[in-house]
């Protein structure tokens, strides 16, 4: 990646936002261009900065990290940021709620630097972050949920739309594939996979691939422990 990326810190502790801005900083290819303590602020900021990142916490006084980013992302549209969610709290609804708003992604504040640089790149390059420390959740709780109801659902809403391809790029991605992994399995040039994948969330009515898989569950196309990779969306490898 040579274009600089650029970043919006968000969190309602100045000393946390100092953090994260040094780490940022610190790479040659990323830059802080605003900061926010709430969720309002965090609006007009993004508004003024055109980020391609917003780092953003989620329990903040007044408008909370959840409905900042349904704000962002709806008054972004096409050009809208990538917002990838910190935050302490291992909460499971803090994380769907974060995820159905569109989130890009989602870490817990003590991941390492390292991790954290790679995740931003990640999503600014349009792929998926979700912490490992919660990935096995989600999948646990999708387990849940598809347990309540005996027989296999069948696929059922936007999903019935999409072609036998953009099916399997679905599936694929719910499996935790990255895009360069989708390319060698279906023998696709990675330029076509992305392609795929942009016409199926623009189908789906969704802006996130973490969304799109989502709504794979729920229709009933990808159930729980159907090759499901407990480490879906773990990689923080911006060139997978």
């Amino acid at each position: 990646m040579t274009d600089l990326v650029r970043v919006v810190v968000v969190d309602d502790q100045a000393v946390i936002r100092g953090g994260l801005r040094l780490i940022v900083d610190n790479e040659p290819d990323l830059a802080v261009v605003g900061e926010a303590g709430d969720g309002d602020e965090a609006e007009r900021v993004c508004a003024a900065a055109a980020p391609h990142v917003v780092l953003m916490d989620i329990r903040m006084p007044g408008t909370d990290g959840i409905a900042a980013t349904r704000r962002i992302l709806d008054a972004g549209g096409d050009a809208a940021p990538s917002v990838l969610v910190l935050t302490t709290f291992q909460d499971d609804d803090y994380v769907f709620g974060a995820l159905r708003a569109g989130a890009a992604g989602f870490l817990l504040k003590d991941a390492t630097p390292d991790v954290l640089v790679a995740a931003i790149r990640a999503v600014a390059a349009g792929d998926a972050i979700v912490d490992p420390a919660v990935t096995g959740r989600l999948v646990q709780r999708w387990s849940e949920l598809e347990g309540r109801v005996a027989p296999p659902a069948p696929v059922a809403g936007p999903v019935s739309n999409l072609t036998g391809r953009e099916r399997e790029i679905l599936i694929g991605l719910a499996r935790g594939r990255s895009n360069r992994e989708l390319a060698a399995e279906l023998f696709l040039s990675e330029a076509t996979v992305k392609t795929h994948v942009s016409n199926l969330l623009l189908k789906l009515g969704v802006r996130s691939r973490v969304q799109a898989v989502i709504l794979a569950y729920e229709s009933g196309l990808v159930r729980p422990g159907d090759g499901t990779s407990a480490n879906s969306f773990a990689s923080c490898d911006p060139s997978a």
